[in-house]
């Protein structure tokens, strides 16, 4: 089943600025463009060295029952100008209505400016899988076992 995702522009947002997109026939991610509140469309604004910041997207999404949208950062973005998410992957879940923002940080060392229209992250559409939780007396066995962080090895 392919999942349809109803999107709602909110009153100020530009209609000009295109909807989530596919860039290529294989992406696993829609892009996601900044659209900015009219007083700063023209300059757009600076996200200084580690600075976090909820950019606008103008949207309201429906998300199916059963599905759930994550928000991921865009890799050129993150390599080129060490722009990331601070919460990667964040979660839109199907039961949210409110505006769709995108939760940014400057991790690189020289201020960035985000444009009107800037492609800022990706979305991808998964399932969920709600599970039971319940108490137990013990657990099964493995070969880890309680071997944690790193527990593994290097490679």
């Amino acid at each position: 089943m392919i999942p349809t995702i109803r999107v709602l522009r909110e009153d100020w947002a530009d209609p000009a600025v295109p909807l989530p997109s596919y860039e290529t026939a294989g992406a696993a991610g829609a892009d996601i463009r900044a659209n900015l509140p009219g007083e700063i469309r023209a300059a757009g604004f600076v996200l200084s060295p580690m600075e976090r910041r909820i950019v606008p997207t103008g949207l309201r999404v429906e998300i199916p029952v059963g599905f759930e949208m994550q928000i991921r950062p865009r890799s050129g973005l993150a390599l080129k100008h060490g722009i990331s998410l601070p919460n990667t992957p964040g979660t839109i879940d199907s039961d949210y209505r409110g505006p769709l923002g995108v939760l940014l940080i400057n991790l690189g060392s020289e201020p960035f400016t985000i444009a009107h229209g800037d492609r800022i992250a990706q979305m991808v559409v998964a399932p969920v899988v709600q599970a039971v939780f319940e108490t137990a007396d013990a657990l099964g066995e493995t070969a880890r076992g309680t071997g944690g962080f790193g527990s593994t090895g290097r490679q």
